[in-house]
């Protein structure tokens, strides 16, 4: 295969096999903003600061950015990663100005805001960059299904906030069906979005287009809110919330 040729499999999937480090830049911030499972293996020195320092010099290591935040470090043993970092993390790539032997590096950092930690890998050398996107649909039986989490609002409207009063399911707008259609206690409309699992980015545009779809169908003057239900968010997509002026309500889908 030529050297940064990316192979697909599908539409979802990505491989290049010894790409530039640029190509493999681009490729994982690709990854990173589709919110997609990346992976990369290569030659590799790790740095990590935060409640202490530790560092790995450069070595053959697999390392895997995961939707949530996570990221783990793997070497060719045991079952453990060698470093890593929990979900909610915040993800970056870039390619750092040559040294004074004219090398490059790719660089990935993994940052965690509370407690305040970073862990760097450094690139100096990739065989292979992959991204994956796509879901697991076998969770436990006891995370349950968005159908559990809409009756759960149904038939306690308090969850979702006080005086809110469900007024539709599925109610069609020109960018889809809402999943719950209501009026909060000063009658102000709002539509509701439901997940059952953790979400990124994607949810908050989705529940942006129906808030617009809806508000276009509604007199001039109306007001409507917004609100992602979900067992958590992203930092992105926290962040996305604040910017277009929609909500959040944490609430597990338990099933029956």
């Amino acid at each position: 295969m030529t050297s940064g040729t990316p192979s697909t499999n599908s539409s979802q999937a990505i491989t290049l096999e010894q790409p530039s480090l640029e190509d493999a830049r681009e490729a994982i911030a690709d990854g990173i903003e589709r919110e997609a499972l990346v992976t990369i293996f290569g030659r590799c020195a790790v740095d990590y600061e935060g409640r202490a320092s530790s560092t790995l010099e450069a070595g053959d290591r697999h390392v895997m950015l995961k939707p949530d935040g996570a990221t783990l470090v793997h070497t060719d043993e045991g079952q453990q990663p060698v470093n890593w970092q929990p979900p909610g993390c915040e993800h970056d790539v870039f390619c750092d100005a040559a040294d004074d032997d004219g090398e490059r590096a790719l660089v990935l950092e993994s940052v965690r805001s509370t407690p305040d930690e970073r862990l760097r890998v450094r690139f100096q050398r990739i065989l292979q960059v992959s991204t994956f996107s796509g879901s697991d649909e076998n969770d436990l039986a006891l995370s349950g299904s968005e159908e559990d989490l809409r009756r759960r609002i149904l038939e306690d409207p308090d969850l979702l906030e006080a005086g809110f009063t469900p007024l539709a399911t599925e109610r069609d707008t020109a960018a889809g069906a809402i999943d719950i259609y209501g009026e909060d206690a000063a009658g102000r409309t709002v539509v509701v979005e439901l997940k059952r699992r953790r979400v990124g980015p994607d949810a908050v545009s989705q529940l942006r287009r129906y808030v617009d779809a809806l508000g276009r169908d509604l007199h001039a003057d109306a007001s409507v809110r917004g609100i992602l239900v979900a067992p958590s968010v992203t930092d992105r997509a926290d962040r996305l919330l604040v910017d277009h002026g929609l909500e959040f309500v944490p609430l597990e889908p338990i099933g029956e």
